[in-house]
């Protein structure tokens, strides 16, 4: 593995001794792992507890006529059998998603996706509750499905979502952004206009561990405990509360080690509500565990975006406006886990990293009978589609420029100068040197002795493309004046304590998924108190435990809880100095702040450590006015702004022309985080995001048949790239603090997976554009490139 550094100061770490920037501090949690110690919601057993299972419909539209329960009810390990019309009963057969719309729990009325839950088994153990599955008499009036989206606006379409008052089609929102008007004016008078149709294909989180619950309700106080395999525990907590009516402060949410969420763990799955009403109903705990096939067919899908874009420009390749006109399919309910305001997401950000005259984006929903959701996959509310048009779009301009890409991208770059940058379709990019961070890739990469090798292999008859993509992201969810989930606001709240032997613990509101919380949270604290690292410790995961945040998604846990962190380690801190001047009989204002220790200004050997103080607190000493006896403090952060991250990616490919076989040869991944608290973590994000990156480029699609069959229902039909697939990574890196971060981090989360995709689909285009190709569509499988290869790809405008 290849790591080049571009070795930039980094502001919020002044020395090698400091705990943020320099130090690749292992990660703590780490141990637990690599020895088969995780908790995991699987691991957990209560006594008494029964198994549930899900029947899912077969069919992908039809009206469910009638379900009988009797022999399965007759089988003696049997406890409940639970269907639509007995949570009609309970008032919980719908609901609420995170788009303010309404999902079925059971089918009540008719199925709307392949998979869809029609009813609950509650049994003894769950090899006998998925049997029971099978002794369940269901009756369906098959009706056509609807699966492709480009009809689903037809006047002759099926109407899915039949169960709303006045529906007559599948329309869910139109939405835009930019200015139409100045956008068509800067079009009318452009040299160049590029068009081309660039499809973002539904793909699928699959995370390691698939999602689930364990639900123990107390009939004698009523209380839920419910263990689940949540990124957002508060908010599921507060939406519990609203649907099922249980006092929230009746209801605990446990979100233990976590096998990888993606996204994919956001939403609250009917899998959840049915653990609960099982666990009522028998009064005994219950445990509901999907496997495989139920996470793929059924769990929030990503993407599914069929993107219509054009760019203008200048004859000598000023870029001068984009627009867009992008049909969504959010499957059979609108679940998509986005702020309120934006039910298409971040995708405003398809401006780029680019200096425009105008753009303009509009954006349509519409039902189809396919699983519901869209989630925030490795990317912050659909900047990875935005990403991916205006990318691959750039390239479509270069080809028809006839311009090197990496010259016509140097030529767009906003400039350091004109940040904070308005772009044009209503946010400020906080900071940024787009041009230093491409030219450190295409260093990295060698870039002018690659082209030069490339003619060399094309002389030579051999495909071999290079691909460019330069992204700028948008994360960290946030502030709540702009930004909400069912009207929740998005800022996360901290906590801290410092112990009286100056240990310290911090409570956060965002959930590890595999990121190093434990490890990131306590550098921070420790960069901010002086405190050794491995002297905090980190809760997450427990709303008895932890403060009310909006979770972790959208690359929002160091840009957002990591902001709460500091702030209040920067509280604890000031609280500190009045204990120390107490303590030193003396002026607060007289003291000096260094390296975990207050002292007087003038005569640094009379001072107080961090531990002395927090043992002081809680001492005889008689403390000022207004500071009680604990060292401690909590915060809860708005951010003012979303922070940018960039990023500069290159790709080399080999394509077979025989088979149509993509080998990723290179990858070069430059990414610009802010301040960098733990370099080997951010290491570890950017290969795992890479990997992802290839995974969709090259294999990973949900396709479904005509019939609604979901067509990638397994992991041997849903492909997952493995070490086999993917290069030695080489990463560098430049340092653009967030001006307006505590910190001045921009989040690194789901970066890579921002910019790998177009990249590499931009590299087999380059491949075989001397065979005439210029689009092609994701996933690159063999079959595809082949495909295109032969002239049966449809070319831009």
């Amino acid at each position: 593995m290849t790591i080049v550094e571009e070795h930039t100061p980094n502001p919020a770490a002044g020395d090698e001794h400091r705990p943020i920037g320099y130090g690749r501090l292992q990660r703590k949690e780490d141990p637990r792992f690599v020895r088969g110690k995780g908790h995991y919601v699987d691991d957990i057993v209560l006594p008494g507890m029964l198994h549930g299972a899900i029947l899912r419909a077969p069919v992908a539209h039809a009206r469910l006529v009638s379900i009988d329960t009797t022999q399965a009810l007759a089988n003696p390990k049997v406890v409940a059998v639970i269907t639509g019309k007995d949570l009609e009963g309970l008032g919980l057969a719908w609901a609420p998603t995170l788009s303010y719309d309404v999902q079925a729990v059971l089918v009540t009325d008719k199925v709307r996706f392949q998979g869809q839950e029609v009813a609950f088994v509650v049994a003894e153990d769950r090899y006998a509750a998925r049997d029971a599955l099978e002794l369940i008499d269901v009756e369906y009036e098959v009706l056509p499905p609807l699966v492709d989206a480009r009809k689903a606006l037809d006047p002759d379409a099926p109407v899915i979502r039949d169960d709303l008052e006045g529906r007559t089609d599948n329309h869910i929102f139109d939405w835009e952004a930019g200015d139409a008007a100045e956008t068509d004016a800067v079009f009318a008078s452009a040299d160049v206009v590029v068009s081309q149709e660039v499809v973002y294909p539904r793909v699928h989180p699959a995370p390691m561990e698939t999602c689930g619950a364990v639900a123990d309700f107390d009939p004698i106080d009523g209380k839920l405990t419910l263990y689940e395999t949540s990124q957002a525990p508060h908010a599921h907590r507060t939406i519990f509360a609203m649907v099922a009516g249980i006092p929230e402060q009746k209801i605990r949410i446990v979100s233990p080690d976590i096998g990888g969420g993606f996204g994919n763990k956001v939403g609250i799955y009917p899998g959840y509500i049915l653990a609960t009403v099982g666990s009522i109903v028998t009064g005994r705990p219950v445990k509901w565990m999907e496997d495989r096939s139920e996470n793929l067919m059924s769990t929030s899908f990503a993407r599914d975006y069929i993107m219509q874009g054009e760019i203008a420009a200048t004859k000598d390749g000023k870029i001068l406006g984009l627009r867009t006109n992008v049909l969504a399919d959010h499957g059979a309910f609108n679940a998509t886990a986005q702020p309120t305001k934006y039910p298409a997401g971040f995708f405003h950000i398809f401006t780029g990293s680019y200096d425009l005259q105008a753009a303009y984006c509009k954006v349509t929903g519409v039902y189809t009978n396919k699983a519901p959701g869209g989630v925030a996959y490795a990317c912050s509310f659909r900047v990875t589609e935005a990403v991916y048009l205006v990318e691959r779009m750039v390239d479509a301009l270069a080809r028809r420029l006839d311009m090197d890409p990496a010259e016509l991208r140097l030529k767009n770059f906003i400039r350091p100068e004109q940040f904070p940058y308005p772009n044009k379709t209503g946010w400020e990019y906080d900071s940024g040197d787009y041009e230093k961070t491409m030219r450190l890739s295409m260093e990295i990469a060698g870039y002018d002795e690659l082209r030069r090798e490339q003619e060399e292999r094309r002389a030579r008859g051999e495909l071999m493309g290079i691909g460019i993509s330069f992204f700028t992201e948008t994360v960290g969810a946030g502030p709540r004046k702009h930004m909400d989930i069912l009207g929740l606001g998005m800022a996360d709240g901290a906590e801290l304590r410092v112990h009286p032997t100056g240990k310290a613990v911090v409570r956060i509101s965002v959930q590890s998924q595999g990121q190093g919380h434990e490890t990131t949270f306590a550098q921070i604290v420790s960069e901010e108190l002086g405190i050794p690292p491995e002297d905090i410790q980190v809760v997450h995961g427990d709303t008895d435990q932890t403060p009310f945040g909006l979770g972790t998604y959208g690359s929002r846990s160091t840009p957002v809880s990591g902001g709460a962190v500091a702030l209040v380690a920067r509280k604890v801190r000031e609280k500190a100095k009045f204990i120390a001047a107490a303590m030193l009989e003396t002026r607060p204002e007289d003291l000096e702040w260094e390296k975990g220790r207050w002292f007087v200004k003038g005569d640094p050997s009379v001072g107080k450590t961090m531990a002395e103080i927090a043992l002081g607190a809680v001492g005889t000493i008689e403390l000022p006015e207004g500071i009680d006896g604990n060292l401690d403090a909590e915060v809860t952060y708005d951010p003012p702004n979303l922070t940018f991250p960039y990023g500069a990616y290159i790709c080399v490919v080999d394509v077979d022309p025989g088979t149509g076989v993509v080998k990723v040869r290179r990858f070069i991944a430059v990414d610009d985080c802010g301040t960098r608290i733990n370099p080997m973590i951010i290491e570890g994000q950017v290969h795992g995001g890479l990997t992802d990156g290839v995974g969709m480029a090259l294999m990973e699609i949900i396709e479904f048949d005509e019939d609604g069959n979901n067509l990638g229902g397994s992991f041997m039909d849903y492909l997952i790239p493995t070490a086999m697939e993917v290069p030695n990574w080489e990463t560098g890196y430049t340092v653009t603090p967030s001006p307006h971060h505590p910190i001045g981090a921009k989040g690194i989360g789901e970066s890579a997976t921002v910019g790998s995709p177009p990249a590499i689909v931009n590299a087999i285009i380059d491949a075989l554009s001397p065979l005439g190709v210029t689009t092609i569509d994701m996933p690159c499988t063999p079959a595809r490139v082949w495909e295109a290869m032969q002239g049966r790809a449809t070319p831009p405008v």
